[in-house]
């Protein structure tokens, strides 16, 4: 049975197609070579907040589940009991988001987890902050991810920012002056993540009012 590890869903935007960066297509094509291979591997991607990493790792569950694929996507952002990463080496992918959350039995379970992969074909894909070197985690742990294939995601300069927001704009069929995508990284926030939390919170606003998105509106949403 595909799983998604519930209890989440997966955001149907976060497909690999849509992924921005020149250098992050070079990841792609290495975990879309990984669909054929029948021997096990771990993956460990790292990047600055917003760099895309829960992208990627949903981006793997959907090409997992399109090829109809077992498939298991947990983010330890959220609360996780522990007891789950155990026996997910049945499915054909696993993705763990944010490694960083994990508390000290889920790091525990993980290092039995990645051992257990070792004899099937299981493709693990774990995401991190930071280097496994560098993650506070048990010891072990951090030995076992430093010994995965490493990719470090490309820090998205304005301009692919603004192109990601465009696009989302445009899956909304809105029309947004680009000047309001100025305003917005000089007042509010360069984050990624933050500004397209903007972009929601002014396309509800929009429609309630009934006015077409605006700096006034950009100022009375957002209180800036």
């Amino acid at each position: 049975m595909n799983q998604l590890g519930l209890p989440f869903a997966l955001n149907a935007k976060m497909l690999w197609r849509n992924f921005r960066g020149d250098n992050n297509q070079q990841i792609i094509a290495f975990l879309v070579a990984l669909f054929e291979q029948q021997t096990s591997a771990v993956v460990y991607l790292y990047g600055a907040k917003s760099s895309g990493k829960t992208h990627l790792l949903q981006g793997c569950a959907f090409e997992a589940l399109e090829r109809s694929l077992r498939v298991v996507y947990l983010d330890f952002k959220e609360e996780i009991p522990n007891g789950i990463l155990n026996g997910l080496e049945d499915n054909d992918w696993v993705c763990i988001d944010n490694v960083d959350c994990l508390n000290t039995d889920q790091q525990q379970e993980l290092f039995d987890l990645y051992n257990r992969v070792a004899n099937t074909s299981t493709k693990l894909v774990v995401s991190g902050a930071v280097l496994p070197g560098e993650l506070t985690l048990l010891k072990d742990l951090k030995t076992r991810l430093s010994l995965a294939t490493i990719f470090c995601l490309e820090t998205l300069n304005d301009k692919s920012k603004k192109d990601i927001i465009q696009q989302q704009v445009d899956d909304r069929n809105l029309k947004v002056d680009r000047k309001i995508y100025d305003y917005l990284f000089k007042y509010y926030s360069r984050d990624l993540t933050d500004l397209l939390s903007a972009i929601d919170q002014l396309d509800k606003a929009s429609l309630q009012q009934k006015n077409k998105i605006s700096i006034p509106l950009v100022k009375q949403v957002l209180d800036i």
